[in-house]
């Protein structure tokens, strides 16, 4: 194998964040909103059991798929995560096809989140719909509304311009705050919930389970946000590997804990009446308004992680891509500076500006269009996997999963059936089929795609080379 080309000093990014500041970007990417605002409906959906069973079951399959990026981010720890593993192992092509897929999925959440807190806003302050725009799907749009979201995203992309380190700072004290709510939501379920309320445990049969199993992609993504910030990441390869599986554990326990607390606050029928369910459990269960809105402060929290480690992961793809050239080099430029991928960060800030003036409808819509993105990801990384360990027996892997046998290839194709179950409940006739809207934005995204995937050389080889080899074909050899 040749020698993979190097990348100036000048260049590079900057190795400055440890294993608190990589492992606070992956839990705090996978806990952003969701957990306040769609508890109320997986518990109607699917019964307190049923949510918490389907909760497991995505922990459990993201945990698979967690361990086979947790041996390829130790052997290759490079910014751009899936972009490296799938030019190692299945040439340029499938690797653009992986990034965009994976960068689709980072993009509509880091939407998604810039949308949620004009409506988190909204349950703290109730008159914050002033100035009317239009209407969009039922939805009334409002200014000031609007003006929550847009001006959160330039601040968020400043931070994030200014350096990783600073955003890594920024994530871990949003974190503590984000574990110090849960902590206090455990507590007040102890005290003042009741195992009467968590009843029915089942309803919805297992339409009602798959229903709640099918939002698993949206609620995980993130941990693979370790492996895009690898390049910037001062500890051993190993460590950075198992981080990434410490993040879905953590990620599945959070989810349960919220379910179980949330269902035992109130009866059934009144959290299926609620505006924000997993707030109004917690003002139930300390008797006050006061814990309602304190719990809603946790929920921002959660958008801030989960916006904050969304946009660095998809900035460090999109900057991995063009590096490669695979995107126009724009993406690629580094801030003179700060040396962060500025330009890529302009891009993904200025749709997340955007996103906010298209009203509450955007939300369900933006959940749904990068699910399926997101598992098409997952997919090829289980591939590589297993193509990888075929062909390349005897690559340096610092931390290797079931070891040197047949366990991790075993390992490997589990994560490829549960992940071709999982793209399964999205298609037309399954319980959670998506509606249009989602299918739309879907499409738009691998249109915009296609039109950079067909302009990548054909006949360039997997493998160490492939970048280099790339590189030179496109004749951007000097980056």
């Amino acid at each position: 194998m040749g020698k993979a080309p190097s990348t100036p000093p000048e260049t590079s990014l900057l190795k400055v964040l440890g294993n608190w500041d990589a492992l606070a970007l992956g839990f705090g990417a996978m806990i952003g909103f969701g957990w306040v605002v769609l508890t109320g409906g997986w518990i109607a959906d699917a019964g307190t059991m049923g949510a918490t069973l389907a909760m497991i079951t995505g922990g459990v399959i993201m945990a698979v798929v967690g361990l086979t990026y947790a041996e390829l981010t130790a052997a290759m720890p490079k910014a751009g995560g899936e972009h490296n593993f799938l030019l190692r192992g299945m040439g340029p092509r499938w690797s653009f096809i992986g990034s965009w897929a994976i960068t689709g999925g980072y993009v509509t959440i880091v939407a998604f989140e810039a949308v949620a807190l004009p409506r988190t806003a909204l349950y703290l302050f109730p008159d914050l719909n002033q100035v009317p725009l239009w209407e969009i799907a039922g939805s009334q749009v409002h200014l000031t509304w609007a003006l929550v979201g847009a001006v959160a995203a330039v601040v968020i992309t400043g931070v994030n311009i200014r350096g990783v380190k600073l955003a890594g700072v920024a994530q871990t004290f949003v974190v503590l705050l984000l574990l110090i709510i849960g902590l206090m939501l455990i507590f007040g379920s102890f005290t003042g919930g009741s195992t009467e309320n968590m009843e029915p445990f089942f309803t919805g049969g297992m339409g009602g389970y798959f229903a709640v199993l099918v939002v698993v992609p949206f609620l995980f993504v993130g941990f693979d946000v370790i492996p895009q910030s690898a390049e910037e990441v001062n500890i051993p390869p190993r460590q950075i590997g198992r981080l990434v599986v410490i993040a879905v554990v953590l990620a599945t326990i959070w989810y349960v804990m919220t379910v179980l607390t949330t269902s035992s606050a109130m009866p059934a029928n009144e959290i299926a009446q609620a505006d924000i369910a997993t707030a109004d459990a917690m003002g139930a269960l300390f008797g006050t308004d006061v814990m309602a809105k304190i719990l809603i402060a946790g929920g921002i929290a959660g958008i801030l992680t989960s916006w904050n480690s969304l946009l660095l992961g998809a900035s460090r793809l999109m900057y991995s891509m063009a590096r490669s050239g695979m995107l126009p080099k724009w993406f690629g430029v580094l801030h003179p500076k700060y040396r962060t991928p500025v330009n890529a960060l302009l891009f993904i800030g200025g749709l997340s500006f955007l996103a906010p003036f298209f009203g509450e409808a955007m939300l369900v819509w933006l959940v749904d269009s990068g699910a399926p993105s997101i598992v098409i990801a997952y997919l090829l990384v289980a591939i590589v996997f297993i193509i990888l360990r075929r062909k390349e027996p005897a690559m340096d892997r610092p931390l290797r999963v079931g070891g040197a046998g047949n366990g991790g290839v075993i390992i490997g194709f589990a994560a490829v059936v549960l992940c071709v179950g999982l793209l399964s409940l999205y298609l037309p006739g399954m319980p959670a089929a998506l509606t249009p809207p989602p299918w739309i934005l879907f499409g738009l995204w691998w249109v915009l795609g296609l039109f950079f995937l067909f302009r990548i050389p054909t006949g360039i080889k997997p493998g160490a080379d492939a970048e280099e080899d790339l590189l030179a074909t496109l004749g951007r050899k000097g980056r």
